[in-house]
């Protein structure tokens, strides 16, 4: 009796074939994932591919202008978001801020963005795909004057810039991180009172 309840009880906690399929199918997108995370040109390439296939699916199919409309500001909020730093300098400005260094006495601070870069290219090609679908059914196809979606788009992309670019102004950084800058060597002295860089200078004139 005993042992008809333990295998039944196993047969309970062992996972059905929906929860296998979907593990499998997890494991090999995070595959997937982690293959395309180091070629970053290629990756851009590829997003850049898929919004151009959709502008052409648009200007082609001259409808789903909603759709395009709702696009364009999933990207535009995603495009803030990346550069953003992940922490708003306004709470720690105080405390020399979250900017990158103008001088060389100040500690290397790299720019951590809100959204990282393999986020945001995910976030770009998910969407567009959603939107390439989406463009395969009437039912999103909204009749709409589509010139004042797009006076919408352009007002709403220069205030947010416009804001964005203050923003950078006012605490001093900038979203991009160009390597941690490297120092040359300070010079040292031997017992016989030349330093290194004398030493490499009488070297190479003996040399020559």
């Amino acid at each position: 009796m005993m042992s008809g309840d333990s295998s039944a009880a196993d047969s309970l906690n062992e996972p059905n074939m929906v929860t296998k399929f979907y593990r499998s199918m997890s494991v090999r997108y995070q595959s997937l994932l982690d293959h395309w995370t180091p070629h970053v040109r290629s990756r851009w390439v590829f997003a850049v591919t898929l919004i151009l296939i959709f502008v052409l699916r648009i200007l082609l199919a001259q409808g789903w202008y909603i759709v395009t409309y709702a696009l364009g500001i999933y990207h535009l909020n995603l495009f803030i978001a990346f550069l953003t730093p992940k922490i708003d300098p306004a709470l720690d400005y105080e405390d020399d801020g979250l900017g990158l260094p103008t001088h060389t006495s100040r500690e290397f601070r790299p720019f951590i963005r809100r959204l990282p870069e393999f986020k945001f290219w995910l976030g770009i090609v998910k969407s567009t795909l959603i939107g390439l679908v989406c463009t395969l059914f009437d039912c999103f196809n909204v009749p709409v004057f589509w010139p004042i979606l797009v006076m919408y788009f352009i007002t709403l992309l220069c205030i947010t810039m416009k804001r964005q670019i203050r923003h950078m102004i006012k605490y001093k950084y900038i979203p991009f991180t160009h390597g941690k800058p490297k120092y040359q060597q300070a010079p040292t002295v031997d017992s016989s009172g030349l330093s290194n860089v004398q030493r490499t200078n009488n070297q190479v004139q003996a040399d020559t």
